[in-house]
């Protein structure tokens, strides 16, 4: 593929809600520039972007892929991206590389919250947009209906530069509003409008005239002059408000059909910025404070996608925003302060490499093998580091626990997890130390299962993802007083040990405390450690359900000793022995960790959402309604919510999002507490089986 200046290169990336028909209409944009030469199909597992067995097996897109094409004189780099919200990293990473997006709406669904979703986060970069209304070839199609939705949700500058002529199985081609044209067929022609349709055509025309000289004063000043607005003046308003954002296209077409298609490449080319057109996003604290979008700048190339490959190695998707990336050469990882070996750069088309010798400011690349580049670094020049703002993604809101199914998995699994973690910067991967539990959080069950599959596909390791334990404490609520006494004789040097404690509850949540009050030597000092050792062990599992102790302070007082059978470890269990035994007079309890949310929904989901969490034992702290969306604060045992990402997906069509934390703990009611320790004793039980 030839090289191509920066004015002549297009980044655009697909979104949509799942099932839209993103991939279908990346294999018909391959097809019809002839990239491709067959037609790939989602069914079959044989579109070019969906390539990976996971994406075949589930029939959805799960990776972002590049898809590069040639058209006329330009050269655009498609990205495709998953639909389904789970994989919102692969999105995100998209949308920050490209300058434009086409949002891909099915005429028979209309505006869903997948959409809409994207389409949120496309405004907060400040990409320019194309709506491109896809299935006209579907039962049910409603162009008007569907452009009408995103007027009503996004405002008037959601306009129709066409309209389709039929619907479902009568849909035969397109009106241009520009040209007032009708083009039919497979390879479209151009011809008239047909005689039924110029009402409607002509009354869309006027509308979208006047949304186009609402743009510009020089066509604002023409139009109410009464004077005709040429196609070139449309075009050259349109082109100049599309980058601006004041006003979005709205196309229409099939991409199973192969309808439309032809004339959406046009507008991309024509209406979607080019890189020249957006300045360049910096990091912070970065040295360099402007860096121009040209070749002739010094480098900064921004990392957003990592594969790993257990075969081939690791693949590193860029970004090349200013500068020249050349392969054989040197680089500056300005984030890791370290120096990079480049070898051969490529150009990447699904799962295929083709070598190129450079990559160019506003292109897309590839190179493997680089050692301390990860996600989110930029590559660059040590004596001139522009560091380029960092992709952000946000924090995990699901949680499985992972569990190797073999003693060889064990070994394998821990790097098996970072290597996951690297391609995917939304999973995150820590070892729960109050539950030794291993655990990985995403954005949702599906993320965390595929993650699974993943890991025995690619990486040869088995696993089970079970919900995570939730770390409960124990706790005491009365004072007491108790000994023990640890005797053995068996021929020679016998075992003694005896200590008295005193136990007293602190504050909820106070770290555990040990003193020394024995007076008169009735314990040594040298065996006041080992009492210490014994209680503290004792400590990480609690009377009622072998859960950590917390809050309590444990006073040795008294005691008693042998000149010649006593020793450290006498003490040690007789501590422990007195821990225990004055646990189970102290009236111990259970203590369950509350977490923080704070819920946004739309104002309609709110009674609905308050319902939900009443079913949850949660206890609403306030409410701050916000326009259309209400954020909820409150708290809850986390062993409801432990799969709320779940509930709050079904509840609010999958619009609600939210944050979670710990908070405090607190003490479970007791008909709760006597399942959790029949549990807890029913899975010891399991354990000592096995």
């Amino acid at each position: 593929m030839k090289q191509f200046s920066p004015e002549h290169l297009r980044n655009v990336v697909l979104l949509s809600h799942s099932g839209a028909g993103k991939t279908t209409l990346a294999e018909a944009i391959l097809f019809n520039t002839g990239t491709i030469n067959r037609l790939g199909k989602i069914e079959a597992g044989n579109t070019t972007s969906d390539y990976d067995p996971d994406e075949i097996k589930h029939h959805i897109s799960i990776n972002l892929s590049l898809l590069p094409f040639e058209w006329h004189e330009t050269k655009i780099n498609l990205l495709d991206t998953p639909g389904y919200l789970d994989f919102v990293g692969e999105v995100k990473a998209g949308i920050r590389v490209t300058e434009g997006a086409v949002m891909v709406a099915s005429a028979a669904s209309g505006l869903e919250v997948g959409t809409e979703l994207t389409w949120n986060l496309s405004h907060e970069t400040g990409q320019s947009r194309i709506i491109f209304v896809n299935k006209m070839d579907r039962e049910n199609a409603n162009f008007m209906k569907t452009a009408e939705e995103f007027q009503a949700r996004f405002g008037g500058r959601c306009v129709p530069l066409q309209m389709p002529i039929g619907t479902h199985t009568s849909f035969t081609g397109i009106i241009d509003l520009i040209s007032m044209k009708a083009y039919t067929g497979t390879p479209a022609k151009a011809g008239p409008i047909p005689a039924e349709l110029m009402d409607q055509a002509k009354s869309l025309r006027t509308k979208m005239i006047e949304a186009v000289v609402e743009t510009d004063d020089g066509l604002m000043e023409k139009y109410l002059g009464g004077d005709e607005l040429s196609e070139a003046e449309l075009k050259k308003g349109i082109q100049q408000a599309v980058p601006a954002r004041k006003l979005i296209p709205v196309l229409t077409g099939s991409a199973l059909q192969g309808i439309g298609i032809t004339q959406l490449l046009d507008a991309i080319e024509t209406y979607l910025p080019s890189p020249l057109q957006r300045k360049v996003a910096l990091a912070e604290d970065s040295k360099v404070k402007e860096a121009q979008p040209v070749s002739s700048a010094p480098l900064a190339a921004l990392v957003f996608k990592t594969t790993a490959d257990p075969y081939v190695g690791k693949l590193t998707y860029f970004r090349v925003y200013c500068g020249t990336l050349e392969s054989n050469t040197h680089l500056w990882n300005v984030n890791q302060n370290a120096e990079e070996r480049v070898g051969q750069l490529f150009t990447i088309r699904g799962k295929t490499q083709e070598a190129v010798v450079k990559v160019d400011a506003g292109d897309i690349g590839a190179v493997a093998k680089l050692n301390a580049t990860v996600t989110g670094d930029t590559l660059g020049t040590q004596d001139k580091p522009v560091k380029l703002a960092p992709l952000t993604f946000p924090k995990p809101v699901y949680s499985a626990a992972v569990h190797p199914k073999t003693k060889a998995d064990l070994d394998k699994m821990g790097a098996a997890l970072s290597r996951l973690a690297e391609e995917d910067l939304t999973l995150h991967i820590h070892r729960d130390h109050d539950t030794a539990e291993t655990i990985i959080s995403g954005m949702g069950d599906t993320q965390l299962a595929v993650a699974g599959e993943k890991m025995l596909r690619k990486f040869g390791v088995g696993v089970d993802l079970t919900p995570p334990k939730v770390p409960y404490r124990e706790s005491i609520t009365t004072g007491t007083r108790s000994e023990y006494r640890h005797k053995k004789q068996s021929g020679g040097h016998g075992q003694f040990g005896h200590v008295v404690l005193e136990l007293v509850p602190l504050p909820r949540g106070a770290e555990n405390v040990f003193e020394n009050k024995v007076v008169g030597g009735a314990v040594p000092k040298n065996y006041i450690p080992a009492v210490e050792k014994g209680v503290l062990e004792g400590l990480k599992e609690g009377a009622l359900a072998g859960f950590p102790v917390v809050g309590l302070k444990a006073i040795v007082v008294d005691g008693s000793y042998h000149p010649v059978d006593s020793s450290e470890m006498c003490f040690k269990i007789a501590g422990a022995g007195a821990l225990k035994q004055g646990m189970q007079d102290a009236k111990p309890i259970l203590l369950e960790p509350i977490v923080t949310m704070k819920i946004t929904v739309p104002n309609d989901f709110t009674g609905d959402i308050l319902s939900d969490l009443n079913t949850k034992r949660a206890h609403v702290m306030g409410m701050n309604p916000n326009g259309p969306i209400n954020e909820i604060d409150a708290e809850a045992p986390m062993a409801e919510v432990l799969h709320y990402a779940t509930d709050l997906k079904s509840i609010t069509q999958g619009r609600g999002t939210y944050t979670m934390e710990i908070s405090h703990y607190k003490e479970v009611p007791a008909h709760i507490t006597q399942k959790i320790i029949a549990d807890r004793l029913a899975e010891k039980e399991k354990e000592e089986v096995k």
